[in-house]
């Protein structure tokens, strides 16, 4: 009978041929401890960002998609079958799909092995998403590896890992010998001059043009310099913006009339040609604008090859060239990196000094030094494993009374859709376009792609119905006022001078979350350009829903551009204006913003709830969360299912509440809130209150019928007393559709954060 190894593992991990850096890395990893003189044996599983995969090597055994939450659980039933011992796992954020990589906690937790996480990136003031992906591996995994003296201090203090749960293994790096750099030259035709090298994927977050801005004082004084960018664009840039950064570079040497003295070598090489290029440097750069950046494969593998470098101030070069070893420049300060880089090439002795001092300390940093560390930590993590293991699904659908979601269906969407964009109203389900087009449909439209995005269904159609509606609102734009026409004909002709109030707020919602939610720079560009003008105007306002509106497009504003101080001003007086309302109006039996009930309820309160939240105001959170448990009531049938405010004469305070034309909007803008109450307090009541709304479409009414048509993913226009009304507008498919989306969102992070649920402490009401 064969000998089995005793270090059996599974890597999870981007993979070559994918090219990335934690690619390149994890098949080191693989390389590394296969190699017959380590003996270990190792299955890889590896996370696919496009649905056609890679063509992997034979070590592949299993494949996830990353935004396919339910992919994370399969792979871990794979890997519990499998015979690994430890699973290996490359951790950074931005490699799992779900917030803050937070679908890789579905697979963590229905893993039944040891895992050992191998962290490339540590933060020290982590956003509330990536603190909490953070601290669930805290408790699910069995040890940490990382790269740096400082990670392992901030793994500690940040997160509260314990000590001797961490190991400290250097990155690794090829071993080459030491030998002069002329050996190399002759092979890039660059002999007889002085090399400068930087390589890595091209991104404008390299700085590489700070180092173009340096080179003239440099060629002044080595008039046979040679500076080489070695690397293809990142394929995340190739893909949103083609080759415009490293187009932009290229005008940028011809406009200093560096031609002869850059080359750039647009591609990504393999480890041997690497180590050429290595070899011919003279001085190894990484001029990188991120300071917070713990770990850097590039630098690693030059600096333990024997190179002098010279580097900006980021954490891993602080301390890699710390004590002389390098040459720490200011971030974004061309003629300190002038200076830096003259003094090393007219100081040959002093470079010299630098690169063997490097070369010395990168022998204890060579793959096959390491595997040793890599082994330990695993035996670690097998004789003492810790962490929640097994599988137990959080909130688990099957385990309530609710039925699954409904699958995603966009065939009505893009029926109502046409090259100006989506046509607002049907007869049954043919699109009528006696009626036109209005910008508050166009704003719904947008918001939903946006959010399709997070779920990866935002295919190329999507994207293109996007741009279909985007445009709609950028020509809506009235620049002199900062508002937008709200209703235009089928012949594309404006029919009104000015739009609604609430078409302001709808669009200034949708363009937060281009510009919060979105990875399309392109439209987060546009989307700020457009707010500019557009927020300031929601002051000159008097409704309220328009306020609400606009609060929600601020908090979405505020997930990526939260210290714009104007946007925060704006948002503190709204929701001022929303407490001042709910205490002119709110009576005791009547806790509420006005003296009826209307549409698009749920809104205010739902406003309030993020704006307390989120500013600190609590009685602003307060408030949020009474008036919406009490719109809820409201809105509950005897039977218990959801039962919205009719639009037939509303509900006015000491009147009768009309019981129909009840319609989708009600339904959605109630999941909506309640969903921000969940998230808010933790409470599961909220949860239920959102599925109750929800099931509203599915047939959960007062008619017993569904709303929701499964055959084309549209949506019926109301309840009636009697009947259905079956013409699917823009209106009612995207609530419905919005409120799906939502309820997904929803869905994925419970299943990635599947424990159960302890009430934060946040004020509450009853």
């Amino acid at each position: 009978m064969k000998h089995r190894s005793r270090n059996r593992f599974a890597l999870v991990c981007d993979y070559v041929p994918r090219r990335c850096g934690i690619a390149t890395f994890s098949h080191d990893v693989y390389r590394t401890l296969t190699d017959p003189a380590v003996g270990a044996e190792c299955i890889v599983v590896p996370v696919n960002d496009r649905p056609e995969g890679y063509n992997y090597p034979p070590e592949v055994r299993f494949e996830i998609a990353e935004r396919d939450i339910k992919s994370y659980r399969r792979a871990a039933d794979f890997l519990n079958f499998s015979d690994a011992e430890v699973v290996c796992l490359q951790h950074e954020y931005g490699i799992y799909g779900g917030p803050a990589g937070s679908h890789i906690l579905a697979l963590l937790r229905n893993l039944r092995v040891p895992v050992v996480a191998h962290l490339h990136t540590i933060l020290e003031q982590p956003n509330p998403d990536q603190r909490r992906v953070m601290d669930e591996m805290n408790r699910l995994v069995s040890r940490f590896i990382v790269m740096t003296e400082r990670g392992r201090r901030m793994l500690q203090e940040v997160h509260g890992v314990e000590a001797d749960r961490i190991d400290l293994i250097p990155h690794g790096i090829p071993d080459m010998p030491f030998v002069d750099p002329a050996f190399y030259k002759d092979q890039f035709g660059v002999e007889g001059k002085k090399v400068l090298l930087t390589f890595g994927l091209l991104s404008p977050g390299k700085g590489i043009e700070y180092v173009l801005r340096a080179l003239p004082e440099v060629v002044k004084v080595e008039p046979d310099l040679v500076y080489i960018i070695l690397g293809a664009t990142h394929p995340n840039l190739l893909r949103e913006q083609g080759e415009t950064y490293r187009l932009s570079l290229e005008r940028l040497v011809a406009d200093l009339g560096l031609k002869k003295h850059v080359i750039f070598y647009n591609r990504f090489v393999e480890l041997e040609e690497l180590k050429e290029f290595l070899g011919a440097a003279d001085i190894y750069i990484t001029p990188y604008l991120n300071k917070a950046q713990i770990t850097s494969g590039t630098l690693a593998y030059a600096f333990g090859c024997g190179k002098a470098v010279v580097s900006t101030p980021y954490w891993h070069a602080e301390e890699l060239l710390a004590d002389g070893r390098g040459v720490l420049v200011p971030f974004r300060d061309s003629a300190a990196i002038s200076r830096a880089l003259i003094d090393l090439l007219t100081d040959p002795v002093r470079r010299d000094a630098m690169r063997k001092q490097a070369y010395l300390m990168g022998r204890e940093m060579v793959w096959s030094q390491l595997a040793h560390s890599f082994l330990e930590s695993f035996r670690k993590a097998r004789e003492h494993p810790r962490g929640e293991t097994g599988s137990r699904l959080f909130l688990a659908t099957q385990e309530r009374q609710h039925q699954e979601l409904p699958l995603l269906r966009l065939d009505h969407l893009r029926t109502l859709t046409d090259g100006t964009g989506i046509i607002q109203h049907a007869r049954y389900s043919v699109p009528n376009h006696h009626e036109g087009y209005c910008t508050d449909d166009n704003a719904r439209a947008l918001l939903l792609t946006v959010l399709l995005e997070e779920t990866g269904d935002d295919t190329p159609e999507v994207r293109l119905l996007a741009s279909r509606y985007a445009a709609f609102l950028n020509y809506a734009h009235i620049p002199e006022t900062g508002r937008f026409h709200n209703f235009m004909s089928f012949d594309r002709r404006w029919l009104d001078e000015e739009g609604s109030e609430d078409c302001l707020g709808r669009v200034i919602w949708a363009l937060g979350a281009c510009v919060g939610r979105s990875q399309r720079q392109d439209l987060q560009r546009w989307a700020v350009g457009l707010l500019e003008t557009a927020l300031p105007t929601v002051l000159q306002t008097q409704a309220l829903r328009p306020w609400a509106f606009a609060l929600v497009g601020i908090h979405e504003y505020f997930r990526r551009l939260s210290g714009d101080r104007r946007v925060n001003q704006i948002r503190e007086e709204l929701v001022q204006r929303l407490i001042d309302a709910w205490k002119k109006s709110a009576t005791p039996d009547w806790p509420w913003f006005e003296e009826a009930l209307t549409y698009a309820n749920a809104r205010l309160p739902h406003a309030l709830i993020l704006g307390g939240r989120w500013t600190g105001n609590q009685e602003a959170f307060e408030i949020g969360l009474k008036s919406l448990r009490w719109l809820m009531q409201v809105q509950t049938a005897e039977a218990g299912h959801f039962r919205p405010i009719g639009n037939q004469g509303f509900y006015s305070q000491g009147g009768e509440r009309a019981q129909y034309d009840q319609q989708p909007i009600e339904a959605y803008s109630s999941v909506a809130a309640c969903l921000e109450a969940f998230s808010a307090t933790k409470d599961e009541f909220w949860l239920n209150e959102a599925r109750r709304a929800f099931d509203w479409f599915l047939g959960r009414n007062d008619l017993g019928q569904p709303l929701y048509d499964p055959t084309t993913g549209g949506c019926f226009d109301g309840l009636q007393i009697d009947r259905i009304n079956f013409n699917q507008g823009a209106e009612s498919t995207l609530s419905f559709l919005l409120a799906l989306q939502e309820m997904r969102l929803v869905s994925s992070a419970l299943e990635a954060f599947d424990r159960p649920v302890e009430p934060e402490v946040q004020p509450q009401a009853a």
